[in-house]
């Protein structure tokens, strides 16, 4: 089958960096990852299934693993060569009665899909993005589906996923809307961890840094589940900004403009760092050392700061955080969410759930065909700056492809 490969190469993976820092998406053309024939990965096991993606999402890590700007903290629970691709909507294909039904795949690969029994603490409560056990097990190391040797990933024309993490589509959703499902978990995952002790934000102010896919599913994650009085985006984009508008933010700012948008709307005086207030909680959703020192610059006084973008190795002075007893606490993946108001739920059903009542699928712009894979990461790279948000592989038989829209 035809598969993106990504190879341990530490030459080709230096030059990846190099070339993507002075052209940012251009680091594909000469790293590790390659377009080659692999053979289909085996079923590990009898509650296994093969998947057939249609569509696979390129995501902010994956454009820092195949632009070689990734931090070596994952080398220990991740194996290769491996098929990257983890935000997918495929089809079962393996010969069963439901052959070709769409489903979407939750690619955190924790204790059950490892065939752990008993299983670590954070999967029996749920937490299975916190799972203790991504290297052990039956499987090799991978702490997701698109990161592990042996279960394929999504830019491929074939992987296998454990029963655990298929989820089915329902007909009323396009494969636009059902290829968001993975993102948007990743966003509500963020922005439910904007409150400390699982209560609402109804008396609260909140910042969101970056109206990437991140930061747009955050922002209709807070509106839809954890709505703040005030709302705040950093967007840098004509079409992030009107987006981030349009999906619940108060008001949306060039991101040079949201400290002091921050420090007005709350009234806060401010000599050099030091805040008399700000906001409650500070969500970034880019995860530099420019965005997290902007997120200390405008959080209150013992306020909080989510990190949600993948950060990678910062240089920052921590010296107000100290000073002001900040919280700074981390955000990946999901599990199951606690919500004001509801029973506890698994963080893919409320994605389902908002990428419908929200309508995310259009937020998926550009497709391309894995042929196109240096053009498709370089497209993805400038995304914002290019009128897109979300850019896809498109793995469909050219028949049933739409018109390419990858301008």
């Amino acid at each position: 089958m035809k598969a993106l490969l990504f190879e341990r190469s530490l030459p080709r993976y230096a030059a990846a960096r190099v070339a993507s820092s002075v052209a940012p998406g251009r680091g594909a053309r000469l790293g590790p990852l390659h377009l080659t024939e692999v053979d289909e990965p085996e079923l590990p096991g009898p509650d296994w299934r093969r998947v057939s993606p249609i569509l696979a999402g390129i995501c902010g890590s994956d454009l820092a693993t195949v632009e070689g700007h990734s931090s070596r903290y994952f080398e220990p629970i991740v194996s290769f060569p491996f098929v990257p691709g983890h935000e997918v909507v495929g089809e079962l294909a393996d010969g069963g009665a439901d052959d070709g039904a769409r489903v979407v795949i939750e690619p955190v690969l924790g204790c059950a899909a490892r065939g752990i029994d008993p299983p670590c603490a954070a999967c029996a409560s749920g937490h299975t993005g916190n799972c203790e056990r991504v290297a052990y097990g039956h499987l090799k190391p991978g702490l997701q589906t698109g990161y592990c040797s042996d279960t394929g990933g999504g830019w491929s024309s074939s992987l296998v996923a454990h029963r655990s993490q298929i989820h089915l589509v329902p007909d009323s959703m396009s494969d636009e809307e059902a290829v968001m499902v993975e993102p948007t978990a990743c966003g509500i995952h963020a922005a439910l961890a904007a409150s400390a002790t699982g209560a609402d934000l109804s008396g609260a102010t909140v910042a969101v840094i970056g109206a990437g896919t991140l930061g747009l599913t955050v922002i209709a994650a807070l509106r839809r589940f954890l709505p703040p009085a005030l709302l705040l985006a950093g967007a840098k984009h004509p079409e992030q900004r009107r987006l981030a508008a349009s999906l619940g933010a108060d008001h949306v700012l060039d991101p040079e403009a949201l400290v002091r948008g921050v420090r007005r709307h709350t009234r806060s005086l401010a000599n050099g760092a030091v805040l008399t207030a700000g906001a409650d909680v500070v969500i970034d959703c880019v995860g530099n050392a420019e965005s997290i020192d902007s997120a200390l610059s405008m959080v209150r006084p013992k306020g909080r700061v989510v990190l949600a973008g993948m950060p990678g190795a910062v240089k920052i002075d921590l010296t107000s955080l100290w000073n002001r007893e900040v919280s700074l606490v981390g955000a990946y993946a999901y599990g199951v969410e606690s919500v004001p108001g509801r029973s506890p739920a698994r963080t893919f059903e409320l994605a389902f759930e908002l990428v419908a009542e929200a309508g995310l699928g259009r937020l998926v712009g550009a497709r391309y065909p894995l042929d196109r894979f240096p053009d498709a990461i370089a497209h993805a790279s400038a995304a914002g700056r290019r009128g897109a948000v979300k850019v896809v592989f498109d793995l469909r038989p050219a028949s049933r492809r739409p018109t390419w829209r990858s301008a």
